[in-house]
């Protein structure tokens, strides 16, 4: 990789110890960073692997958590096998919270790293120091699911400086067992922003699509009877799901132009209650016929 193809960048790699979830989130000025940097796999562990970067320390690297070493053991393997490792920057966290950074001697300034057990930040060609600290401390005093506290680093660092070249790409996965689509898989959230002004702030958008395509924002549900029904049969209407009367009475049409909708809106996947329609979906059912109008 030439030097031109450095991915100066910062990112979190995390374990959440409740869910063991394991994730990384990364920013940089750099074209699909989600691309390069991030690796993981549930149950064994989590890779940023960055600055003059080699991909090979992610794959390579998930394998030797698989077969039982320690986060600091796979960095020595993989940096004394590696003639660049100097140039190279990485972030370990395995499944049970061990972690681990590398900032290699000869990474642009600044460059620097810090781990403690369930995450491990690092950033190289940033502002300083300070993006590194705002990064941990925005970790350790946000709550939430895991994705949304690895957003929030990203803004974190991006507040303190950030890249120093700019913005171009951001992407956030995170892994559980079979946590992936229908379970297939343990791929839970794999989003990325390949090129954009605001990166972070694109990739909260889409993290917050995610949610309301899969209900996990535990929103609440809304019983569908008397103003509600009316509401939605208009909006329905608009958007061309619903042609019979608008009433305030839950018929069979409603019910059957509701379940069209929610096939061609994607909420197919939704758990969602007979009877009720959850406050979300509802929302975005109002804005969406709205804007149409």
């Amino acid at each position: 990789m030439a030097k031109k193809d450095i991915i100066a960048t910062f990112s979190i790699v995390a374990r959440d110890p409740e869910t063991e979830e394991l994730g990384i989130a990364v920013q940089s000025k750099y074209l699909a960073v989600g691309s390069v940097v991030p690796w993981a796999k549930a149950g064994i562990g989590a890779i940023a692997t960055q600055a003059l970067t080699n991909p090979l320390y992610g794959n390579n690297g998930l394998e030797l958590l698989t077969s039982g070493k320690y986060p600091s053991e796979v960095i020595n393997i993989l940096t004394t096998e590696d003639s660049h490792s100097e140039t190279r920057q990485l972030g370990i966290v395995d499944a049970s919270g061990r972690s681990a950074t590398f900032t290699g001697a000869e990474c642009f300034e600044w460059a620097g790293g810090y781990a403690e057990k369930n995450i491990a930040i690092q950033g190289n060609i940033i502002e300083s120091e300070k993006v590194i600290n705002n990064m941990l401390y925005s970790y350790k005093n946000t709550d939430g699911p895991l994705a949304d506290r690895l957003l929030a680093v990203l803004f974190a660092g991006q507040k303190a400086g950030g890249d120093r070249r700019g913005r171009q790409s951001a992407a956030l996965k995170v892994v559980k067992k079979n946590g992936g689509y229908r379970g297939f898989n343990d791929r839970y959230i794999d989003l990325r922003v390949d090129d954009h002004k605001t990166p972070i702030k694109e990739l909260r958008r889409l993290l917050d699509i995610f949610y309301l395509y899969y209900g996990e924002n535990n929103a609440k549900n809304i019983e569908i009877k008397n103003d509600i029904v009316k509401v939605i049969k208009i909006s329905l209407n608009v958007l061309s799901y619903y042609s019979g009367e608008i009433n305030d009475i839950f018929d069979r049409e409603l019910k059957e132009s509701l379940e069209t909708f929610y096939y061609y809106e994607n909420f197919d996947d939704r758990d969602i209650e007979a009877g009720y329609i959850p406050e979300d979906i509802f929302n975005y059912l109002k804005e969406k016929s709205e804007n149409i109008k």
